[in-house]
């Protein structure tokens, strides 16, 4: 039982790895003995995390513009040629877009749902093989999607294309569980409440409080939360668990 939570030794690649969840769940990996890649389209940014992380555990730092489908070929054959095997991706990086319906543009739907949609469906097929070869009947290989209340529930704010990408993500989850659990891997999506991240951080400056009060537990979300679940999906606790949604947001989905 001691080692049912265990990821040491793992092999992990985070998306969007260097800010606001990313960084929480790759901390957190890191921290639990994984040897862990962040990859970022701010190579600059992308290493200084990595340097940071390294003093606790094996961080990476690659960088990649996954909004294009050969960016993601490249990096799935750089984790190839330097480990041979990946035992958990994690989906992560993202985009939002807020703007009134009125004025809502087109080019919002391209650029969100060409990185929250596409790409997590191109890596995740480049990264197949790797993926493959770590996984095993007992410990199968591990895909994480990040996806969000708002694909849960009508968002607050004027996010169509996030929302709607977000509602993509967890569908397309339960479609490569399906696909994937004869290779052994397993695909789950966590949909994360109000954390203080990159992209809610101008929401939590105006409305923290109010968030904050509203949310049944009575509290944005640490990162210890997000570590948790990300943890729990990669390891053997989580191994028979495939084709879930996950809400980690204080029970905000249970609210109407």
């Amino acid at each position: 039982m001691k080692d049912l939570f265990s990821i040491e030794g793992k092999v992990a690649l985070v998306t969007g790895g260097s800010s606001g969840i990313g960084a929480m769940i790759a901390r957190g990996y890191v921290e639990a003995g994984a040897k862990v890649y962040i990859a970022s389209r701010k190579k600059d940014v992308c290493e200084q995390v990595a340097a940071e992380l390294s003093e606790k555990g094996t961080c990476i730092a690659l960088s990649a513009n996954l909004q294009e489908e050969s960016e993601c070929i490249r990096l799935a054959d750089e984790i190839a040629d330097r480990e041979g095997k990946l035992d958990i991706l994690v989906n992560n990086a993202g985009a939002n877009w807020g703007e009134p319906i009125e004025s809502f543009p087109d080019a919002a739907w391209d650029r969100v749902l060409g990185l929250n949609v596409k790409a997590v469906f191109n890596l995740t097929r480049a990264l197949i093989p790797s993926l493959t070869k770590a996984g095993s009947p007992e410990d199968p290989a591990r895909v994480i999607n990040i996806g969000s209340i708002d694909g849960l529930k009508p968002p607050v704010l004027d996010t169509f294309s996030y929302s709607a990408s977000k509602a993509a993500v967890h569908h397309m989850s339960r479609v490569l569980a399906a696909k994937l659990a004869p290779s052994h891997i397993t695909v789950n999506a966590v949909a994360p409440g109000p954390f203080q991240s990159k992209m809610m951080k101008a929401t939590l400056e105006k409305f923290g409080d109010g968030i904050a009060n509203s949310n049944p537990l009575g509290r944005i979300g640490e990162p210890e939360d997000m570590a948790g679940i990300a943890i729990y999906l990669a390891s053997r606790a989580g191994a028979y668990v495939t084709g879930a949604v996950i809400p980690v947001d204080g029970g905000v989905s249970t609210t109407t």
